[in-house]
């Protein structure tokens, strides 16, 4: 294991997919998460298609995380991230948010409890490298806050859509 990564990092499960237009930030994020410990399964597309489209790769992410009884998470990548995070939304117990920076990956995490993170390729390519695992580390590390308010707005939003 590498110095500095944790135990909850072996532990945790990470599904990533793309379609087309994040298929190389896919890549990127692929090494850097493997590099740090984290065992991700990459459920699309494997290889560049310029016709690939984003619902069929959120599908299979959002099913693949809805089916393990592991610590998981997934991450998906499209060139908004908005495309990607309405498909991952209609599966139910999905709560897939985009992030464009550190400052709302915390939020997202300690507040609405993301299971997916939805990153937008032609914004992030532009970045400095860093912000990009910047915003992986960060999502990937902090917690649900279990505040009594974010509790009661998740259970809402189970009672309200079922």
């Amino acid at each position: 294991m590498q110095a500095g990564a944790s135990a909850k990092t072996r532990d945790m499960k990470i599904y990533l997919a793309s379609d087309h237009a994040g298929f190389h930030l896919k890549s990127r994020i692929h090494a850097y998460l493997v590099q740090h410990d984290y065992d991700v399964e990459d459920v699309g597309d494997e290889t560049f298609d310029p016709k690939d489209d984003y619902p069929q790769f959120a599908y299979a992410a959002t099913t693949k995380l809805l089916g393990t009884k592991e610590d998981a998470r997934a991450i998906l990548i499209c060139g908004s991230g908005q495309g990607m995070c309405i498909a991952a939304n209609r599966v139910h117990g999905i709560r897939a948010t985009v992030v464009e920076s550190v400052w709302m990956a915390k939020d997202v995490r300690e507040d609405d409890d993301s299971n997916i993170l939805c990153l937008p390729a032609r914004v992030l390519e532009k970045q400095d490298s860093k912000l990009v695992t910047d915003i992986l580390d960060t999502w990937l590390k902090t917690p649900f806050s279990n505040a009594p308010r974010h509790t009661r707005r998740l259970k809402e939003i189970e009672e309200l859509y079922g």
